[in-house]
């Protein structure tokens, strides 16, 4: 069967995408591995309307309504290799051999690599984030540590003393310059040398090399991040983000390549679920609207 669309990744970018095409009576065949980024946390916020849901409930109902229309199919599965064709586009799945679809969503969103520091794996999306916006509230104006990979870091520092008292830990790879050291003072920002050693406790105590313990109620850090290597089986054009390279899309969100669209985090350098939905919108019309120019 030669599908109208298909849509790799059916987290909530993917999900929005597909709604819109279903409204429009296409043939969409959706395929999620079931990875979403944010599964690590037990609630989401920041998306109006779902504040401080579940993001599983979310995606869940997400995928409830949208398999109402009877023109969307759902294979559970992981896209291996894509190509180009005549016609439009083939996927290669891990275990539902080869699929064709005239054309090509990626909202396969990115994998996080972590700093590689004891103890902070496991609190990621529970005491370790990312996101102020998405997580910031919730710590009730309290102790917030930031953790720095890199001079990025003065981004998290400088925004989130609205959300509690503040500190930066520079760990040995990141030292603020006069003015820099000036932004921070004007926050109230207080800021700690020296490499971390671990992360622990109940909440986030973060241990220094030298001993020091700060008992902290959350941290902030910047991961690096990874895109789907699909986009390059393509030869979709990227750009350089802050924290790794995401695919470059025109206002309807489509690549470089012609019939191939992205949507959430593979296209934006900015996690969030509204986020991830708005742009799900987007690429869905701008297939659909591709559809109808052929």
């Amino acid at each position: 069967m030669m599908y109208d669309v298909i849509i790799v990744g059916g987290s909530y970018a993917g999900l929005s995408a597909g709604l819109q095409l279903a409204r429009a009576r296409r043939q969409v065949l959706m395929i999620d591995a079931g990875q979403r980024r944010n599964r690590f946390a037990a609630t989401s916020h920041g998306f109006l309307g779902q504040d401080g849901q579940a993001p599983e409930f979310i995606a869940a109902e997400g995928r409830r309504q949208l398999m109402e229309y009877p023109t969307v199919t759902w294979l559970q599965d992981s896209v291996v290799q894509t190509a180009e064709q005549a016609q439009g586009f083939s996927v290669r799945t891990e275990h539902n051999g080869t699929l064709q679809g005239k054309r090509l969503i990626l909202a396969t969103g990115v994998v996080d690599d972590l700093p590689d520091i004891d103890g902070l794996k496991e609190r990621w999306g529970k005491r370790v984030f990312h996101c102020p916006y998405c997580h910031g509230y919730e710590l009730d104006s309290g102790r917030i540590g930031v953790l720095a990979t890199s001079s990025l870091a003065m981004h998290h520092a400088l925004m989130l003393p609205d959300w509690g008292t503040t500190t930066l830990f520079t760990n040995g790879v990141f030292t603020p310059d006069t003015e820099q050291q000036a932004q921070l003072d004007r926050r109230g920002v207080s800021v700690q040398s020296g490499a971390v050693r671990r992360i622990s406790g109940e909440r986030a105590d973060l241990e220094l090399d030298d001993g020091r313990v700060f008992n902290l109620d959350g941290i902030f850090t910047m991961s690096r991040t990874r895109i789907s290597p699909l986009a390059e089986q393509l030869g979709c054009g990227m750009t350089d983000g802050p924290t790794g390279p995401y695919l470059h899309t025109n206002d309807m969100r489509q690549t470089s390549v012609p019939g191939v669209f992205a949507c959430g985090d593979t296209s934006l350098a900015a996690g969030s679920v509204a986020l991830a939905v708005a742009e799900g919108v987007r690429a869905g019309v701008g297939a659909h609207v591709s559809l109808i120019n052929g």
